[in-house]
């Protein structure tokens, strides 16, 4: 089959799906986003949620026994979830349905330029509004809603996670390198050097979904120029030219001279990656607190559990943002459709939100909110509650992932060329003047 059949197929699908959505979706005209609390009879129904999550996750587990239990209250009630989570497939649908103005009552979605138009045509209701409606906006995580805000600080989102994401590594193998936690970002190619002198693999990377070489893209211009140079990029008001933009690519391209990852790192899948590093062949991992149940717990090798520890993104010389300032990501956000927001889309989340952060929060998971406290599991390791303890304690700029941020070509463009600066085939100017006509050609469009 043809590409072009293959995406034909695809679209009729699609198609076909938004048509089966409108029949069951709500008819409330939802004019006003800001109209969080209608009036009316609630009248049980189903309503969907699109979602880009892992079907056996921790939220999606939660959110169906809340379900369950709200339809044992409202006899006809059903919470229909429709999971994509392969991300690029999902995107597809999302703005398919969005383009048919077929979106079901809830939907996924990231702070993208995308999802703002969405916001500014009155589509998505005004979350600041509703979780304030429902007296619940003082217990999130200033740092979980504010990854959900767009550049304006307009909120449409609601978040369901919060992560740390930091680098793991080998107090061991450091030891025996006699290598030092590295104290600025520049410090990381000698700290590779001398781990690759010792024939240990300095970084273990999952190349093969590019978004955590991305991540090492977003550091240096955070450190350098805040969060405000993302924000500036993807609107064509930066470039990858001006000064953090060209010290990221250089910073990458040295990393990559130093043989900072492992041979073969563009094709290295997820658990490849964490298996390098877990079984000791790797000293560094760059990984989110979403796998503390695998680096912090005893289904960790023995061999391995006493040498693993953890830092946080280190600085720059000059840095404008603090240490406890990185990446900080409460995941992908949940949309509410302003056009079938009705008396029973609230009173179901009114009732879910309340009863969310206590549910999650019991599976050892990081609560958005401040109100429920992490069950940490028997079997953890003293890295678990020390992780969940700083979860207190992050600052308020976040680090963005940048395969959030830009544009969906632009982002394919730059995570191909990543790879190709990294692997030493082109040199950051040449990186630089791609990515920057890119940029350009995509944001006229």
């Amino acid at each position: 089959m043809s590409n072009n059949t293959r995406k034909a197929a695809f679209i009729a699908a699609v198609a076909a799906f938004a048509l089966a959505l409108s029949s069951c979706a709500g008819t409330a005209p939802g004019a006003d986003p800001t109209n969080v609390n209608p009036e009316g009879e609630i009248v049980p129904r189903e309503i969907s949620w699109l979602l880009s999550r892992p079907a056996d996750g921790g939220v999606i587990t939660a959110m169906e026994q809340i379900a369950e239990a709200y339809a044992e209250k409202h006899p006809g009630f059903s919470l229909n979830l429709i999971t994509t989570p392969d991300r690029p497939s999902y995107i597809q649908k999302y703005e398919t349905l969005a383009a048919a103005n077929k979106l079901p009552e809830l939907f996924d979605t990231d702070a993208t330029p995308f999802a703002q138009k969405l916001a500014e045509q009155g589509r998505m209701v005004d979350v600041d509004a509703l979780l304030k409606d429902l007296d619940l906006a003082d217990g999130y995580r200033d740092a979980a809603l504010n990854y959900q805000r767009f550049d304006d600080g307009s909120l449409y989102m609601v978040p369901f996670e919060f992560q740390l994401e930091t680098f793991w590594y080998n107090s061991t193998v450091f030891e025996d390198a006699g290598v030092e936690i590295p104290a600025t970002l520049d410090d990381f190619p000698q700290m590779c050097e001398a781990l690759r002198a010792e024939g240990v693999t300095p970084i273990a990377l999952d190349g093969q979904d590019q978004w955590p070489l991305e991540r090492y893209m977003a550091y240096y211009p955070f450190r350098m120029a805040g969060p405000e140079y993302i924000q500036d990029l993807k609107n064509g008001d930066a470039a990858f030219s001006d000064p953090a933009g060209r010290a990221a690519a250089e910073w990458l391209y040295e990393l990559g001279q130093a043989g900072c990852f492992q041979e073969g790192f563009s094709s290295t899948g997820y658990a490849d990656a964490q298996a390098l590093f877990t079984s000791g062949r790797a000293a560094v991992y760059n990984i989110g607190t979403w796998e503390l149940s695998n680096l912090a717990t005893e289904s960790l090798d023995p061999a391995m559990r006493d040498s693993i520890d953890y830092f946080t993104l280190p600085t720059i010389d000059g840095a404008v943002t603090e240490d406890n300032e990185y990446v900080t990501p409460s995941g992908i956000g949940m949309a509410v459709n302003s056009k079938t927001y009705d008396p029973l889309v609230r009173d179901f989340l009114a009732f879910a939100l309340s009863k969310y952060p206590e549910v999650y929060a019991a599976t050892g998971a990081l609560s958005p909110t401040t109100t429920a406290e992490t069950t940490v599991p028997a079997d953890a390791t003293e890295l678990y509650t020390r992780a969940v303890e700083q979860a207190d304690e992050v600052g308020e700029a976040i680090a963005m992932p940048w395969d959030t941020q830009l544009d969906p070509a632009t982002n394919t463009r730059l995570q191909q060329e990543l790879t190709l600066l990294v692997q030493g085939d082109i040199t950051p100017d040449e990186f630089i003047e791609t990515m920057d006509a890119s940029l350009k050609e995509n944001i006229d469009d």
